[in-house]
């Protein structure tokens, strides 16, 4: 084996758990390992990413990953730490989102080379749709007992909760389905250690049951810490919701931003999970922020080295150009290479008017721009003594009263952005 994955795992600061015997097991030969993703949407969102990580260290270690998509069980819905069930797709919603997941997964994971490791992609779906009820509880349901599957914390939890609707048999028999994955997985490609979250710790033991039960076999887990903020926010998530690994969902430039704006704290423990630089490497760019925090390279070093696995080099340079144009000197023409998304997203919250294509066509005078049209500016009167006084811009170059905006300003044919002095701005929305 090149390293061992446990041990890179703890410096990292992303093992939590793990079953007796499971770094000796690793050491031994090659071994395949399998992560459960949930297929609901079509992108993985940066809270999937830890488990993922977890793969990509456990392939560079020699092993075999799996990714598993839970096409069966993300029908089912999994009570660890939710109040509510998951809504249900069809089938169809369930393969564009896997080859959508498969995508992603593959800027990780190395799913083509002819190496005996490379990963492979499987999805439960394929060998459950066929079990009939009665298969499944002869054949599973029998070797694990109601006693066993109540101690579970997660069904205790959902049990014990104020939520009146209690808990779906549906919901209950999930560890089931899920432990069926591991035997599965475990018969069909040998595959002995399931990873995820702390919170699936009952599932995945469920799972080495199964195994040992049914199978006479031995199967390990192994879980990682779920990820927190030091200020007690939830990670992954902003005002707009999740952090997706779309670009359509969450622009490259909100990517980068979420990243950058990390405390010092948290940035010291997400470099260690989320980039593949060396011990040496991170220890001493911890060691370097400590002594400038102001400098914040540490945030600037992780904002550039996810978005860059996550997105692309192409992509981190739009994000640092998008980023200089509120917080730097920055001209006409890099805001408008911004595309639409990156746009808004730079600007969000900024004020908006409505104007007629046809009075940017003849020409928009600058009195009109600031206050008749947009009230941007309180009246008419303190629009020219801002002109005069060389603080306004129309898409970040100083201006004039004699000044007209025409369809040359027009930004991705729809925007104008005006500002007075260095932060106040105000967007034009042209009408079609």
């Amino acid at each position: 084996m090149s390293k061992n994955f446990v041990e890179e795992l703890k410096w990292r600061g992303m093992l939590h758990d793990f079953m007796p015997g499971t770094e000796e097991h690793l050491q031994k030969e090659m071994q395949s390992a399998y992560v459960g993703i949930d297929p609901t949407a079509n992108s993985l969102h940066i809270g999937h990413l830890v488990s993922v990580m977890m793969l990509r260290h456990f392939q560079l270690s020699g092993h075999k990953p799996f990714a598993l998509i839970g096409g069966a069980t993300g029908m089912i819905g999994d009570p660890s730490g939710k109040s509510k069930e998951r809504n249900l797709l069809d089938e169809t919603t369930l393969r564009l989102n896997q080859e959508a997941l498969r995508e992603q997964l593959s800027r990780f994971l190395d799913f083509d080379s002819h190496e005996k490791n490379a990963a492979v992609l499987v999805n439960n779906y394929d060998w459950m749709k066929d079990f009939s009820f009665i298969d499944f509880i002869r054949d599973v349901g029998k070797h694990i007992t109601v006693n066993y599957m109540m101690a579970k914390d997660s069904v205790k939890k959902r049990l014990s909760s104020e939520d009146k609707e209690g808990m779906s048999f549906t919901e209950f028999t999930y560890q089931l389905v899920q432990g069926y994955d591991f035997l599965h997985l475990f018969r069909e490609h040998n595959c002995s250690l399931q990873m995820g979250g702390s919170d699936q710790w009952g599932n995945i033991t469920t799972g080495t049951e199964l195994i040992r039960r049914i199978a006479g076999g031995k199967g390990f887990a192994l879980t990682c810490p779920l990820i927190t903020k030091a200020d007690g926010t939830k990670f992954g998530k902003t005002e707009g919701g999740n952090i997706w690994l779309d670009a359509h969902r969450t622009s490259p430039y909100r990517f980068y931003q979420y990243w950058l704006n990390t405390s010092d704290e948290d940035a010291e423990k997400y470099i260690k999970i989320f980039t593949f630089l060396s011990k040496s490497q991170i220890e001493g760019l911890i060691n370097e922020h400590r002594q400038a925090p102001h400098q914040r390279s540490l945030q600037k070093t992780l904002a550039k080295e996810i978005t860059i696995m996550v997105h692309s080099e192409q992509d981190l340079k739009k994000a640092e150009m998008a980023s200089s144009i509120l917080f730097g000197k920055s001209t006409s023409k890099e805001l408008k290479e911004l595309d639409e998304n990156t746009f808004l997203d730079v600007f969000d919250g900024v004020p908006q008017a409505s104007i007629l294509k046809t009075e940017i066509e003849a020409g928009l005078d600058m009195i009109g721009a600031l206050a008749a049209k947009t009230q941007f500016l309180g009246s008419n009167g303190e629009a020219r003594r801002e002109l005069k006084q060389n603080s306004i811009s129309v898409n970040k170059e100083k201006v004039g009263e004699t000044y007209r905006i025409s369809k040359n300003d027009l930004i991705n044919n729809k925007y104008v952005l005006l500002q007075r002095g260095k932060k106040n701005y105000f967007i034009l929305v042209v009408d079609k």
